[in-house]
């Protein structure tokens, strides 16, 4: 079996990967590699020639030059599509990885035509929220292209088993495997370099996109502004601005808290964990999420966390106990770090259960052999 994976942009030499989306399919490609598969990460790129590269974990990145730029397009790269026709058989499987997306529909339509099997792994849950924001546009994409583009596909790949719910109610019917996210080894530090409650003031912390209406920010600030008489806390954002900074930015002199929250640009010259282990609290109280690998990386850099049960991750921060699992909304978020603020003698005990759970439990190579041998029953 060849199997391919595709995302729109990928970093063409496999570094400075630092986005969630492609740290995760970094991290499937190099397990499945080791679990003795080829795997080749297909991509595009604006307005660049073809190119070909090998991963130093071993599998083949192929960027394509797609030269329209238009958002949404449903264009593929000349070069893709000829890739499509000479290079897969029915040996073949492909990963196309996004969720209403005008190229993975692209993809589809090119794989269906030339009889190529396909999975589509959507990073995010179908659930109501996820349609709140630009409904009349995601229905009617629903409608019109995304319903049929799930209902051809071998399967579906969910990052966590409660998604499929959705995809029920929405009549879905296509099978579905689940395959969470994972860790690589560059995301693990010694555990001699963590510390736990010495900072004078508590420091929350979020990492991520600044979007609102995902990420539950706006929550966050609320329930945030209710406690900060009592203690002595400041809250960190950080993360790309998906449109939403300057209303959160608004919203904390709205609330007389401007001063005890903090919003920071991306910084790419460091880890996700080697910034998250100098924060107390991690903090994901997401509307909708798909898993959160920075929620996972705050498990290894054994920080406590407070998660949206919504979270991918959120029953696996629940079973090994190292946070607080809240309901996206303000009062739920306000006892969750009320409770967490109390415990602050229990932070290394319960951060080291989170640690010592995803290091057995979340790593990329047996996330992979588990993909990999679902895979293979699509196949039969």
């Amino acid at each position: 079996m060849n199997i391919y994976i595709y995302l729109s942009h990928f970093p063409h030499n496999a570094k400075n990967i630092n986005d969630g989306l492609s740290k995760a399919v970094h991290g499937l490609a190099s397990g499945l590699v080791k679990s003795g598969v080829m795997v080749v990460v297909l991509c595009e790129s604006f307005p660049n020639e073809d190119t070909s590269f090998i991963s130093p974990t071993g599998y083949e990145i192929k960027s394509f030059a797609n030269h329209i730029q238009t958002r949404p397009s449903f264009n593929l790269s000349p070069g893709l599509k000829q890739y499509i026709r000479t290079q897969m058989d029915g040996d073949s499987l492909v990963i196309l990885n996004g969720i209403m997306h005008g190229r993975v529909c692209a993809m589809s339509r090119s794989l269906k035509k030339n009889k190529i099997p396909y999975i589509i792994a959507p990073h995010d849950p179908y659930n109501p929220a996820f349609f709140s924001k630009k409904f009349i546009l995601k229905y009617s994409f629903w409608h019109l292209l995304e319903k049929r583009i799930l209902g051809q596909a071998l399967g579906i790949q969910i990052l966590d088993s409660r998604h499929a719910q959705w995809l029920k109610k929405l009549k879905i019917k296509t099978p579905i495997l689940t395959t969470p996210n994972g860790f690589s080894p560059q995301d693990v530090f010694p555990e001699t370099s963590l510390k736990w409650g010495e900072n004078e003031t508590t420091k929350l912390f979020f990492l991520g996109r600044m979007d609102t209406d995902n990420k539950g920010l706006d929550l966050l600030l609320d329930a945030f502004s209710q406690i900060t008489v009592q203690e002595n806390i400041h809250l960190t954002f950080q993360g790309p601005d998906a449109g939403d900074k300057q209303s959160l930015q608004a919203q904390a002199k709205k609330l007389f808290i401007e001063n005890k929250v903090s919003f920071l640009e991306p910084d790419f010259n460091k880890s996700s964990s080697a910034i998250i282990k100098e924060y107390d609290i991690f903090c994901i109280p997401s509307r909708f999420e798909g898993f959160s690998l920075a929620a996972l990386e705050a498990m290894l850099a054994g920080r406590v966390l407070l998660v949206s049960e919504i979270a991918g991750i959120a029953p696996h921060v629940e079973k090994c106990g190292c946070g607080v699992i809240v309901t996206p909304g303000v009062s739920s978020i306000k006892s969750g770090l009320i409770e967490l603020l109390k415990c602050r003698s229990e932070w290394q005990e319960m951060g080291l259960k989170g640690r010592e759970y995803a290091l057995n439990h979340l790593h990329w190579d047996k996330i992979a052999t588990v993909a990999l041998d679902n895979y293979k029953k699509l196949l039969t």
